[in-house]
């Protein structure tokens, strides 16, 4: 049982571990990238239009909840399916089968994290640091 385990971790590891360096690789970095660029956008319009931080206001405002993940998903939505179709080709060309598991967790990596990642706490960094930085100017 536990040989079975370790045997499909393995696997699963190194399926993981070769989409690196294999075909459509430009990909792990490209979504990321896009991504990040739409976080950094979004951010921008929350910015001007004078609305609370995207991660702070979902966490702790349940009448912002809403219209943050709306706009989230509209951000990273068709980017997240691009993730999960790229990965599907490239899981048939070079697998020549299927993994659920594989597709979810890199699209998740490339798409979901790093707009949060951007939008939350990486932005919220950056205007600290040019508020500091503009006050000492």
């Amino acid at each position: 049982m536990i040989d079975t385990i370790l045997e499909m971790l393995t696997t699963r590891g190194g399926n993981l571990i070769d989409r690196l360096s294999g075909p459509l690789n430009f990909r792990l970095f490209i979504m990321p990238l896009v991504v990040s660029t739409l976080a950094f956008r979004a951010h921008m319009k929350d910015v001007k239009m004078g609305n609370p931080t995207f991660l702070g206001a979902f966490l702790l405002d349940k009448r912002e909840r809403r219209r943050l993940l709306v706009s989230g998903l509209k951000d990273f939505g068709r980017v997240f399916i691009f993730a999960c179709v790229l990965d599907t080709i490239y899981q048939l060309m070079v697998l020549h089968t299927f993994y659920v598991g594989e597709l979810l967790l890199v699209a998740t990596t490339c798409a979901i994290v790093p707009y949060f990642l951007v939008r939350g706490p990486v932005l919220r960094l950056a205007g600290r640091l040019f508020k500091k930085q503009k006050s000492q100017g």
